[in-house]
């Protein structure tokens, strides 16, 4: 491996599920999965396989779909989960297994109730077991960030001896300094005698806002391989955000020495795609993909950028997959345009049915709307994928009413395993008002922990996307909804989320121990 090459490693499948409400279902880490590999990513953290059967076949189907990026499955060091991620993995064209255990004093004596010799051993027998399914094996010392690094080397130089190809030195907690950080790099490289038969990597996560900083710090101290998720999606506070990792890289090279490999133009449209599927809004001033990431406003700012781009703008909007994205399809527009275009941007079907279940949608909606965008059709896609699920509540009509000086109410129509039930309830708003409605008929029992809506594209005629994030018993779930009337779209979102709570929970994280 080139040391001037930077190793992409992505877990927004894996790291970034792991947010509260995140989970995904096969299909849609599949399609995320194919995102990341036009992207060229180098490696794709699929799952945790042992997590749950959903995970396992999530994990198998991202194996089989992906063909020009390694794909990766998490593991403890454990034999039933390495075992489980060998499987998971065995049709991928290349496979990686990445296992781990903790390695801080806190860790080891209040998680693990290991001895430091005890840990020890189990992370090298775990790395040769993990040898017997694949030759690309990776281990991380959990909470390296607050490991004693004498005890650290001795991991390290005993998991390379056994085999790891890369060993990755996490930040669990988000709590390095980044001149720590680059400190603590620079001494495990000096320091274990085979350092050179590795790449080391970086976890890094963001519970001080550093995740970027520490991972670059530790890039510019020899580390070639980043660990990241697209916008920065993670527990807690997050990852090392991507598109900043790779942009930083890209953009400084006076400073950084190595580069990535990356198609820096797949990050907007993959951006979109994951906000999309999860739920996770991009807050607008975000860095990269963020929608005023390149917007200029002050009198003084615009006409630095009129004269000359560069005055203001040290990146180009189109090398990130800023660009103008109008599409002559309409209400006139076949069936073949359409499919056309949403190959361009990436998206497939399976079956004449499912296009023509996305044509009849586009339909419905180009006779809504007078201009219709690429965001309008990632979002129609997704629409269509939620409809994918087992539903057992479908909207069938609604009617809302909303006059000043008078309590808005909403009549709702659901059917429900084929019956059609009727209800009417008032509330402090229209969208309210439907919900109460949907409730006096379902009783679910949950708890709405989140209401989220954002524009899709401008204009008032544009379609608003909605999330609901729903509670019941600690398990949470987030519901989608797009259209151009905001109250339809709010009641699919929280119809689509009491769809996803109903259905048996075979996605558990993991959190016993995590990198």
């Amino acid at each position: 491996m080139s040391s001037d090459r930077l190793i992409i490693f992505d877990t927004t499948l894996r790291d970034g599920e792991q947010s509260p409400g995140a989970s995904m279902t096969k299909d849609e880490k599949v399609r995320i999965a194919k995102s990341l590999e036009r992207m060229k990513v180098d490696v794709i953290e699929a799952g945790f396989p042992i997590a749950s059967p959903g995970d396992f076949d999530a994990v198998q189907a991202v194996a089989r779909a992906v063909k020009d990026s390694t794909v990766c499955g998490l593991a403890r060091a454990l034999d039933r989960d390495i075992d489980r991620a060998g499987e998971a993995l065995q049709d991928a064209v290349a496979a990686r297994i990445h296992t781990f255990i903790a390695t801080s004093p806190i860790h080891m004596k209040m998680k693990l109730r290991m001895q430091p010799d005890q840990v020890l051993e189990q992370a090298v027998k775990a790395v040769r077991r993990a040898c017997k399914y694949t030759d690309n094996v990776e281990f991380s010392p959990e909470d390296a960030g607050r490991s004693e690094l004498d005890f650290l080397c001795r991991v390290l130089e005993a998991v390379i001896d056994a085999g790891a190809t890369t060993v990755n030195i996490p930040d669990t907690v988000g709590y390095n300094l980044p001149h720590q950080f680059g400190d603590l790099i620079e001494a495990l490289i000096e320091r274990v005698p085979n350092s050179d038969k590795a790449v080391f990597s970086v976890h890094c996560h963001n519970d001080l806002g550093l995740a970027v900083a520490n991972s670059l710090s530790a890039v510019l101290n020899g580390a070639r391989q980043v660990e990241c998720t697209i916008n920065g999606l993670g527990e807690r506070a997050g990852n090392a955000s991507l598109e900043e990792v790779v942009m930083t890289v890209r953009t400084r090279r006076d400073v950084f020495p190595c580069e990535t490999r990356l198609d820096t133009t797949q990050i907007v449209p993959t951006s979109r795609l994951v906000s999309g599927i999860t739920g996770f809004a991009v807050q607008p001033n975000k860095a990269i993909v963020g929608a005023n990431a390149f917007a200029h406003e002050s009198g003084i700012h615009q006409d630095g950028v009129l004269k000359s781009r560069e005055t203001y703008e040290i990146m180009r909007a189109q090398d990130v997959g800023w660009a103008a994205n109008r599409i002559v399809l309409g209400k006139h527009s076949g069936r073949n345009a359409l499919r056309s275009h949403l190959e361009a941007l990436g998206i497939s079907f399976d079956s004449e049915e499912a296009l023509n279940e996305a044509f009849s949608r586009f339909k419905d909606l180009a006779d809504k709307k007078h201009e219709i965008y690429d965001e309008d059709l990632q979002a129609l896609v997704t629409e269509a994928n939620l409809d994918a699920v087992n539903e057992q509540f479908k909207l069938v009509s609604l009617k809302v009413c909303s006059e000043t000086g008078e309590t808005p109410n909403a009549d709702i129509t659901l059917n429900i395993n084929g019956e059609e039930h009727q209800a009417s309830a008032p509330g402090g708003g229209p969208v309210d008002a439907a919900f109460k409605a949907i409730e006096t008929i379902v009783a679910s029992g949950t708890e709405l922990q989140l209401y989220s809506v954002n524009n899709i594209t401008s204009g008032t005629d544009a379609q608003g996307e909605v999330t609901v994030r729903l509670e019941k018993a600690g398990h949470i779930v987030n519901g989608q909804g797009a259209d151009t009337d905001i109250v339809i779209a709010s009641v699919r979102a929280y119809v689509n989320a009491l769809n996803k709570i109903i259905q048996p929970k075979d996605r558990e994280h993991p959190q016993r121990g995590d990198v």
